[in-house]
C-alpha cells in the first residue's frame, strides 16, 4: 500500500490555544477517510493543513510523497482536488467553464478540456446540456455535483471534501452521499478525505473513520468496529447520537 497521506507527531497552535495534539496518521492510495468531530474538534484544521492552507507548528506531514515543508504548495494544491461547503462556484462562468479552471491552468489544449467537461457530466450524472447553464440556474444538489466534477478535473490522485452536504436537504444530502460513494467505487485508485459533523454520514462514506475530539484521535477505523467496539466514552457518546438506520450503508447496492 502506497501512503498518500502522512501525520508524523502533528501539533498546531492558534495564540496559545492548542488545536491539534501530536497526531499522527497514514491513509493509504484508494482509501476513502471520513474525519468525524464537533466544531472545534479540529478536523477542518485537519483538512488545511493537508494542501497548505494551514501549517503545523511541529511534526512532519507529507502528502502525495512530498514533505510539505519542502514543497511547492502551488504546484501540490493542482494536484489536490477540493469541494467544500459553499461550492464557490464562478457565477460568471458558464458549468463547463466552472469545470474547467484548473485544466486551464495547466494549459491543457481545447478538445483536451472539451472532452475531459463532457466526461465529468457524466460521471456527476449531470445531462451534457449543463455545461451551457450558469451556477445560478441550478439546485444546490446539482451545483454541488458541479464542485465535485470540478474537483475532479485534472485528474487528481486526492480529493478533499469539506462539510459539502451541510447545508443540503435531507433528501438532496442522501441522494449526493449514494452519488459520491458510487463515484469514489468508480475511481478506486482515488484517495478521498471527507470532513463531517454528522455520524450518519462518516459511518456510510468512509472506508475507515477517523473520530476527532479536540485535537486529539479517539477512535480510527472500519465503520463495523466504531459500531460494534467503541474504544472510548466520547465515541459510545456519539454513536448513541444515531438516528438513521444503519442499514443504510451496509445494504448500499454498488
Amino acid at each position: 500500500m502506497t501512503a498518500i497521506i502522512n501525520f508524523d507527531h502533528v501539533n498546531k497552535k492558534y495564540g496559545k490555544q492548542d488545536i491539534i495534539k501530536d497526531l499522527s496518521f497514514s491513509i493509504n492510495q484508494g482509501e476513502f477517510i471520513t474525519i468525524l468531530g464537533a466544531s472545534g474538534s479540529g478536523k477542518t484544521t485537519t483538512l488545511k493543513m493537508i494542501n497548505g492552507l494551514e501549517k503545523p507548528n511541529g511534526g512532519k506531514i507529507s502528502v502525495l510523497g512530498q514533505d510539505l515543508s519542502q514543497s511547492n504548495l502551488v504546484n501540490l494544491r493542482r494536484q489536490i482536488g477540493y469541494v467544500v461547503q459553499s461550492i464557490g462556484l464562478f457565477p460568471h462562468m458558464t458549468v463547463g467553464e466552472n469545470i474547467a479552471v484548473t485544466p486551464k491552468l495547466l494549459k491543457w489544449d481545447k478538445k483536451k478540456i472539451q472532452d475531459r467537461v463532457s466526461q465529468l457530466l457524466d460521471l456527476v450524472n449531470l445531462d451534457q446540456d449543463f455545461a451551457s447553464r450558469y451556477p445560478g440556474q441550478l439546485s444546490g444538489g446539482q451545483q454541488q455535483r458541479v464542485g465535485v466534477a470540478r474537483a475532479l478535473a485534472a485528474d487528481p490522485d486526492l480529493l478533499l471534501f469539506d462539510e459539502p452536504f451541510s447545508a443540503l436537504d435531507a433528501i438532496t444530502k442522501q441522494d449526493l452521499q449514494k452519488a459520491v460513494k458510487k463515484l469514489h467505487q468508480q475511481l478506486p485508485d482515488k484517495t478521498f478525505f471527507f470532513v463531517t459533523h454528522d455520524i450518519n454520514e462518516a459511518l456510510f462514506l468512509g472506508d475507515r473513520v477517523m473520530v476527532l475530539n479536540n485535537g486529539q484521535i479517539e477512535q480510527f477505523a472500519q465503520p463495523e468496529e466504531i459500531v460494534k467496539h467503541p474504544q472510548t466514552s466520547y465515541v459510545k457518546r456519539l454513536l448513541e447520537t444515531v438516528t438513521q438506520n444503519l442499514a443504510l450503508w451496509e445494504d448500499f447496492d454498488a
